[in-house]
């Protein structure tokens, strides 16, 4: 297995109000933001971001973080499972044109109003069931994504995401590290349905046989 490692450190941390949010969520509500449709991303925010929108100070530093500590250079294949509308990977993008970049979402929203410039590159599809050739991929990338399944889905596509890497991945969840942590995210949490102890996390990573490297969401 790889590391824990906080590769998102430069991506831009936003003050969250959980009281707001956890007054705001019905099993309604959240049935309603799980189908990741128009609601989810540019209906109200009590459905989730309220207007999902291109912004470069969210990415675009990031993604040189990843070239850098997983030496990507011209022709390596990314994926990101759990893309959206694409913005990571139209960062990539710009970074630099001559990287093979693939993205998947669930959500066919999503990919209907993704970047324009990398429409061709993304698909809607499950992380549960990869649609790619085993050791595709010079790295895969799923942030925020896995621990929307059920465990035993989330388990499936942690072995996925194995299957089709050659060596490197790079995933973050929503988890906890004590009592008041797992406050916080019982107040934020909206669509994951699985969420689990830093400790807890780091077993089923092994268990499944995860090889790639992890950080985690705390609110």
């Amino acid at each position: 297995m790889g590391k824990e490692i906080d590769l998102l450190i430069k991506y831009p941390k936003a003050k969250r109000d959980l009281s707001k949010r956890l007054e705001s969520k019905t099993e309604e509500v959240r049935s309603v933001a799980r189908k990741f449709d128009k609601e989810f991303f540019d209906g109200e925010r009590k459905f989730g971001y309220g207007g999902f929108s291109y912004n470069s100070i969210y990415w675009s530093e990031v993604v040189k973080d990843f070239r850098d500590y997983y030496h990507l250079n011209e022709g390596s294949k990314i994926l990101d499972v759990g893309c959206a509308k694409g913005f990571m990977l139209y960062d990539f993008y710009k970074l630099n044109l001559n990287l093979d970049l693939y993205g998947i979402d669930i959500s066919k929203y999503a990919i209907d109003n993704c970047i324009p410039e990398i429409k061709n590159k993304l698909q809607v599809a499950n992380a549960t069931k990869l649609p790619y050739e085993d050791n595709f991929f010079d790295l895969v990338v799923s942030i925020n994504t896995i621990h929307n399944l059920d465990k035993v889905e989330c388990a499936m596509a942690l072995k996925e995401i194995s299957r089709v890497s050659k060596k490197n991945a790079f995933l973050t969840v929503d988890a906890y590290r004590n009592n008041h942590e797992k406050q916080r995210m019982d107040a934020w949490n909206l669509t994951a349905k699985t969420i689990m102890s830093v400790d807890n996390w780091i077993k089923f990573f092994k268990e499944n046989k995860y090889k790639g490297d992890y950080f985690w969401f705390i609110p």
